[in-house]
């Protein structure tokens, strides 16, 4: 796929305890094969030389689907890393856009640094109520080359308890345009890039609230959707390969959803989209 526009997710990466583990599980969950990489290309692969870390580069694995870069798996360096999937947001200055974090309320966690071999430039960052997100700033990658087909990445929301603030921020630092869902019983905010339309034609990702109906630890964060074929199947799968169903698959106006942890916690959802009439 070609340049991103700011703001839109462009890649995701899952940090792991095992990464063995982690590829049986996603290899047979959403058939996609691997690539190993010295040196790694992503922010969550340069996290792995922590304070107390085995000695030399741990592999950064990229994963494909049918061919095409889908994602990828970094080991953890220190287990005191969060074993959690990880989304970045496309910028065509990470320097900039890491400024503008800072000047709107929200915390750099990681400068910009180049990845090896000109991949990129990324960043780490967390936004006034605390969910982290990533910036890539494309340099021989853009990031995804499938998504929105089985087994690939399809959507992302930030999950939040501060959305004023939250809200202020991402608007701020992205320019996106938004619109709020028709729906009273739903608090929900739907971005679109700079310069397009409001609306659901051009949603990139959104905002929801976490509210009383979620455990009051929970923190907030971004949740990434993969796109599968049959959402009931998968969850189904997923179980069988160890990971957990933490919500059974449910029908929305967009399709039939599940949110599923894999085999080693690493919390993420499924989208399965409404079949044709």
């Amino acid at each position: 796929m070609g340049a991103f526009s700011e703001g839109t997710p462009c890649w995701a990466d899952v940090l792991l305890p095992d990464l063995r583990a982690g590829k049986r599980f996603y290899g047979e969950l959403f058939d996609w094969t691997f690539e190993e990489q010295d040196g790694g290309s992503g922010l969550l692969g340069e996290q792995r030389a922590a304070p107390g870390s085995p000695a030399g580069p741990a592999p950064y694995t990229t994963a494909y689907r049918d061919g095409r870069r889908v994602a990828a798996l970094a080991p953890k360096g220190d287990g005191r890393m969060p074993t959690t999937w990880n989304v970045y947001l496309a910028t065509p200055d990470a320097v900039a856009a890491a400024r503008r974090v800072t000047e709107a309320g929200g915390l750099v966690i990681t400068d910009p640094v180049p990845l090896t071999g000109d991949v990129a430039v990324v960043a780490q960052a967390a936004d006034p109520g605390g969910a982290v997100f990533s910036l890539w700033e494309a340099g021989r990658r853009h990031g995804f080359e499938r998504q929105g087909e089985p087994g690939s990445f399809c959507w992302t929301e930030v999950y939040t308890r501060d959305k004023d603030r939250v809200d202020a921020f991402y608007e701020t630092v992205f320019g996106f345009q938004v619109h709020d869902l028709d729906d009273a019983s739903v608090d929900f905010r739907v971005w679109s890039p700079a310069g397009t339309t409001a609306g659901d034609e051009n949603a990139v990702g959104g905002r929801s609230v976490i509210t009383d109906a979620f455990p009051a630890a929970m923190p907030a964060h971004f949740l990434v959707y993969f796109s599968v074929a049959d959402c009931d199947e998968t969850a189904a799968r997923a179980a069988e390969l160890g990971g957990r169903v933490n919500e059974p698959p449910f029908d929305t106006p967009y399709g039939r959803i599940a949110l599923i942890a894999d085999d080693q916690g690493a919390v993420f959802a499924v989208l399965a989209e409404p079949k044709a009439a």
